[in-house]
């Protein structure tokens, strides 16, 4: 059954008026408007785009009109693995849907005022309002709600364990920008509302935060250093189906946790430090389905960090977009125990990837897929498959390198061993020699295997072909 589920927009909301979007079900005639939401991208000069979201099943059309003056003369729809149907002329764009897809619409070769269109599916499970285990937080569309997070909690902690805290539309504001959830408690966030504040997720468990709302932070400063989500210290977290507007901070700030699910979420930022997902000391941790747009790292993995000390692994990114507007698309080891033996980070993979874009500058950053041991750390047993890289304005391919850098690090890293990178496509040109070497004889690279890495459409046969500067101190490595 072909249908779709557009959701309210409340008074107040910051909204961006490039766009005109409107979707219908195919084989009906009505139209539904889908407003945009504002979200600012690149911290060098900052800009405003547009993101929109609605659910569907079935097939679906979606009409966008290019608002002002402008004409269209291109249009580009990524990841351009989605191989979506396209139509445009001067003024309209229509596409066509038939499974989920998160998805950027620029037009005239435009990145930074473009539309972040996400085309979800319909939750399979929604909890009751009304239901006795439920704290109901009605939300207004007109006017905004304020909650005294102390006392919703305390409320909340009055009610049997499995209790939901459920927010509606509507704008929501925590008192003191933060909400402490409880073990054994559920989040959720209906389509429609926006929570002006951070979740902290703090030595419980059991916790779901999920529903189709946005997690809004714009209004806050870069040294506020509030995240859109903390999970400190705790264990069996699941994270689904939202959206995070804006951090100054991590988007989800994952230290010395374990069993962590990042599932279907979607994140901008526009600060330094404004990371998407950060795990430090933490095992078992699966992020996929995710839409990252940020102006640091995307995907970041390391040992030690702050209070947070202890080994990283068995982690899992798949299936996710990531662009960098700075910094890295991903990267492990730059941080970890330097004052005793180091850590280990292993037993990572990074599988189904699209890459939008890697721009960046400080040549000691550069890498969309980066390893750069610091800190004493040992990274080994490290995996990459299946990785689409559409753009890379500034920065390399690769950068496997055990370092010293005098930024971050007392002390270099001891070694990086065992790395599979198989079937990596680049469609872009102008990259910087991508690196593998270590730091010296004590400090090395070892056993790296590249396989099937396509560059421009041409499976590259050598270390010279590819761009890759291999040494000092880098060990067997293959390419086939």
């Amino acid at each position: 059954m072909n249908k779709v589920i557009n959701y309210p927009i409340p008074e107040g909301a910051v909204l961006q008026n490039d766009f005109h979007v409107r979707v219908r079900a195919v084989g009906t005639e009505e139209w539904q408007d889908i407003g945009c939401y504002q979200v600012k991208v690149d911290m060098r000069e900052v800009r405003r785009a547009s993101m929109a979201y609605f659910d569907f099943t079935g097939e679906v059309e979606v009409e966008i009109t290019r608002l002002g003056w402008y004409s269209i003369y291109q249009v580009d729809v990524r990841p351009k693995s989605v191989q979506a149907q396209v139509w445009f002329d001067t003024k309209v764009i229509r596409i066509t849907l038939d499974k989920p897809a998160k998805l950027s619409i620029e037009v005239n070769k435009d990145r930074f005022h473009n539309l972040h269109l996400f085309a979800g599916a319909v939750l399979e499970t929604q909890p009751e309002p009304e239901n006795e285990n439920t704290l109901y937080l009605a939300g207004d569309l007109k006017r905004v709600s304020i909650h005294r997070t102390e006392e919703l909690i305390a409320q909340a902690e009055k009610m049997p364990a499995g209790r939901v805290i459920y927010f509606g539309a509507g704008i929501h504001y925590l008192e003191e920008c933060t909400m402490h959830i409880p073990s054994d408690t559920t989040i959720y966030l209906a389509g429609g509302a926006v929570i002006i504040g951070t979740f902290i997720v703090r030595n419980v468990e059991n916790i779901r935060i999920y529903g189709r709302g946005c997690l809004y932070l714009a209004g806050f400063e870069r040294f506020s250093g509030l995240n859109g989500i903390r999970m400190s210290h705790a264990k069996h977290i699941r994270i689904q189906g939202i959206h995070l507007i804006n951090p100054p901070h991590y988007s989800v700030y994952i230290g010395g946790c374990e069993d962590i699910l990042v599932e279907d979420i979607t994140s901008f930022s526009c600060e330094g430090w404004s990371d998407g997902i950060d795990m430090m000391s933490s095992r078992n941790v699966t992020v996929r389905d995710c839409f990252l747009r940020t102006s640091d790292d995307c995907i970041a993995i390391y040992g030690r960090r702050w209070d947070y000390n202890g080994d990283s692994r068995n982690i899992l990114v798949a299936d996710c977009s990531l662009w960098a507007d700075v910094a890295h698309p991903t990267m492990i080891g730059t941080h970890g125990d330097y004052e005793h033996d180091g850590n280990f980070i292993e037993e990572v993979r990074f599988e189904n990837l699209d890459i939008l874009e890697h721009n960046e500058h400080q040549m000691g950053y550069l890498g969309c897929l980066a390893i750069n041991a610091g800190d004493k750390n040992t990274v080994r047993n490290i995996s990459y498959e299946e990785i689409r890289i559409e753009h890379i304005e500034h920065g390399k391919l690769l950068d496997i390198q055990v370092k010293f850098n005098p930024d971050y690090n007392p002390a270099p890293g001891k070694r990086i061993e065992g790395v599979s990178l198989k079937r990596i496509f680049y469609m872009g040109s102008g990259e910087e020699a991508s690196q593998i070497r270590g730091y010296d004889g004590e400090h090395k690279v070892l056993d790296i295997v590249i396989e099937d890495l396509y560059i421009r459409g041409k499976k590259v046969e050598s270390l010279e072909e590819a761009n890759i500067e291999a040494g000092p101190f880098a060990e067997n490595i293959t390419i086939r």
